[in-house]
């Protein structure tokens, strides 16, 4: 019988990652836990994961990036004069609603790395490079000929801009959670739009 790849078993470990942690938060979720959902020995979980920390960081950034390709994708799809911002805001509020376990499991996270300073070195190195992700995608769109975001990233350069969409997704999951009721879908995406359009008329 055939091994399964490094990438396949690495695939299936994050898989089996995401359904652990959600079920029973960061510090109830174990590598073994873990493994046993995947199907493997826990040595497989450490021989692509050094620690539980390390885990749900690739986790985080595998979130991240499955959002970043969600949006690229709606922005390269025909709409009806559909300002950037209000697309970019949609979809990333389309993702809060869908993985709203993940949502909670992430501010579970952030307050252990407010508690903890090692946590919160890897957790600041590690968001720097999310930060970059979603900056380097503003700046791939904004590229574009047919880019609409140009003024917002002459006004707040595309670092500002991603740590700024990072703040209001994050800030506006919170509020959701608190009080679904008053919180629109399209909010996010309006404050993007008016933030487009006062760039675009300043």
């Amino acid at each position: 019988m055939l091994r399964p790849r490094r990438e396949d078993v690495r695939r299936r470990l994050l898989h089996a990652a995401l359904a652990v942690f959600t079920e029973r938060g960061y510090d109830g979720a174990s590598l073994e836990h873990v493994a046993a959902r995947a199907g493997f020995s826990k040595g497989a979980v450490y021989s692509n994961f050094a620690s539980k920390d390390e885990l749900f960081l690739a986790l985080m950034d595998q979130q991240v990036r499955i959002r970043i390709t969600a949006v690229r994708e709606a922005l390269q799809q025909p709409h009806e004069d559909a300002p950037t911002g209000q697309i970019v805001g949609d979809r990333l509020t389309a993702a809060l609603v869908e993985d709203r376990a993940w949502q909670l499991l992430f501010l579970d996270y952030v307050q252990r790395a407010a508690r903890e300073p090692s946590v919160r070195e890897e957790f600041t190195h590690h968001r720097r490079q999310i930060r970059r992700l979603i900056a380097d995608a503003i700046r791939d769109h904004t590229s574009t000929p047919e880019a609409s975001w140009d003024a917002v990233s002459v006004r707040l350069d595309a670092d500002a801009l991603a740590t700024t969409i990072l703040a209001l997704s994050n800030g506006l999951a919170i509020e959701r959670f608190a009080d679904p009721d008053l919180m629109p879908d399209q909010l996010l995406g309006r404050i993007l739009q008016t933030l487009q359009s006062a760039a675009a008329h300043d």
